[in-house]
């Protein structure tokens, strides 16, 4: 862009020397660098030589006249704006002047004012052109820096181990590389382009990517995950994220793919191997708690205090070792989906009624209230495995007796909550840490403090529940404090 205007070179072609110095003394006072040539070929002498930004041309001189002279100027330089200059000042002069690509003209003869007028005028011409090529120049180069960043990012994702795929916000594929075609077995010439169901079946993944594409789920939250069988033996693990511009607008997702079938199939030989594992063991120690029990029934007075207290400290462990077998069996069931076989209609108020009644005794046996509350007239009937809810609350409520004292009141509430069951289980017993509320449902993680030392227990009742409660797509809350007690709320959606 020419803003300087000493910068600025106008070249001056007249033969008569008064019409040039007059000119140029005009031009110096708007300082400019001015060139005076008395000839056409003096003028193409000066354009070999010097760079020339305006041409001010008389259209009459001898040899070679403005009309020539303008032709070889565009010859060598079709940027310099040319200014015709002519005493003929009619109107097929000043169209023939143009159609040859002059910029205007000017009659003589002519004021200084009108001069310095059509001089600036070319000059901001000149300043708009250069700018404008500066513009594109800059836009050029800003969308080859644009297609070099976009051909690196698909050079990078396409070399990627592992599966990507990116969607925009209509969910359709924008991006993908080999490796998502490989993990989800799909032909090496399929192209992006494509709505998601194109290239994956499954609605609960295609509705969470959807999601995160439109912006619905919260970006600064934890990366959502997915499930995803192939072909029925191959597991992924899909983990997906909004693509959020520097606007905070969302522009798509980005989802990667993890291939989990071997941490599956390790799981499942895990599983195997603890439930043959517990067969083997459930049978023999049953049939020592059952000899233990023999023995003392059948314990003579002559015996010892302590040699009956050992007897009843084997029968206690076999007792707890029996119970710890059950648990691992239940877990095994649950993870390979045997505990939902028996499905059904179930009014849960019944079930839970039955359920406090049965562990009632046991309550009572400590001198403790345990109570069913129905705070709404009827519950809707429930489709699940009778088996799977009996698991859920009686481990709730069994727990509820177990940590706390004696004389504690445990109260089962039962109401209908907009499209849920919301079932509490509440005591006023030893309560939870809130440190320990999300460790307590990992598998045979156990409070232990001066209260709960002497209660024996698996640690697995809590990690069933919540596998249960999972497997019916519920939800299980816990608000417990040491010294207030604990309540533990299952939501089961109806």
């Amino acid at each position: 862009m020419v803003e300087n205007t000493d910068l600025l070179k106008i070249l001056v072609v007249d033969d008569e020397k008064d019409i040039r110095e007059g000119i140029e003394r005009i031009l110096k006072r708007m300082k400019y660098t001015v060139l005076k040539a008395d000839r056409g070929e003096a003028a193409l002498e000066i354009l070999g030589k010097e760079t020339v930004d305006i041409a001010i041309l008389d259209l009459k001189m001898p040899g070679m006249d403005g009309m020539e002279l303008h032709q070889r100027i565009r010859d060598i330089d079709e940027k310099i704006i040319v200014i015709i200059i002519t005493g003929y000042a009619t109107i097929e002069t000043a169209i023939e002047a143009m159609k040859q690509g002059a910029y205007d003209f000017i009659p003589k003869p002519f004021e200084p004012e009108h001069l310095r007028i059509v001089v600036r005028r070319a000059h901001e011409k000149l300043r708009l052109i250069k700018e404008a090529e500066m513009l594109q120049a800059e836009r050029a180069r800003t969308l080859i820096d644009l297609d070099m960043e976009k051909s690196r990012i698909r050079t990078i994702v396409e070399s990627l181990p592992t599966a990507v795929v990116v969607t925009n916000t209509s969910g359709e594929v924008v991006l993908m590389n080999p490796a998502f075609l490989a993990s989800l077995d799909l032909d090496e010439s399929v192209m992006a382009g494509e709505k998601l169901e194109f290239y994956v079946d499954d609605m609960g993944f295609r509705e969470m990517v959807l999601k995160l594409s439109q912006g619905q789920i919260d970006a600064e939250s934890e990366a959502p995950t997915y499930e995803l069988v192939v072909s029925g033996s191959k597991y992924l693990m899909a983990r997906g994220q909004s693509v959020i511009n520097e606007n905070n607008e969302c522009m798509g997702a980005v989802v990667t793919f993890a291939n989990i079938t071997s941490l599956k199939m390790l799981d499942q030989l895990k599983s195997e191997f603890v439930a043959k594992v517990s067969h083997e063991l459930r049978s023999p120690l049953s049939t020592i708690h059952e000899q233990l029990a023999l023995v003392l029934k059948e314990t003579s007075v002559n015996e010892t205090d302590v040699d009956q207290h050992l007897i009843e400290r084997a029968k206690e462990k076999t007792h707890g070792l029996i119970s710890l077998i059950g648990d691992l069996l239940d877990l095994s069931r649950i993870e390979a989906g045997g505990i939902s076989h028996n499905i059904q209609s179930i009014q849960v108020a019944d079930l839970l009624k039955s359920i406090v009644d049965f562990l009632g005794i046991r309550a009572q046996s400590k001198d403790q209230s345990l109570t069913f509350e129905l705070a709404s007239d009827a519950l809707p009937f429930f489709i699940a495995d009778p088996m799977a809810l009996e698991s859920i609350f009686g481990n709730l409520i069994a727990n509820a007796i177990n940590y706390s004292p004696k004389g504690a009141v445990i109260v089962v509430k039962a109401v209908l909550a907009g499209k849920y069951i919301k079932v509490r289980v509440s005591d006023n017993g030893f309560g939870i840490a809130p440190k320990y509320h999300d460790q307590i449902f990992e598998r045979f993680y156990r409070v232990k403090n001066d209260d709960t030392r002497y209660i024996t227990g698996t640690g697995l009742g809590l990690p069933i529940v919540k596998g249960l409660v999972d497997s019916l797509n519920g939800e299980i809350k816990l608000d417990s404090d040491v010294g207030r007690g604990a309540t533990f709320t299952v939501l089961l959606p109806v």
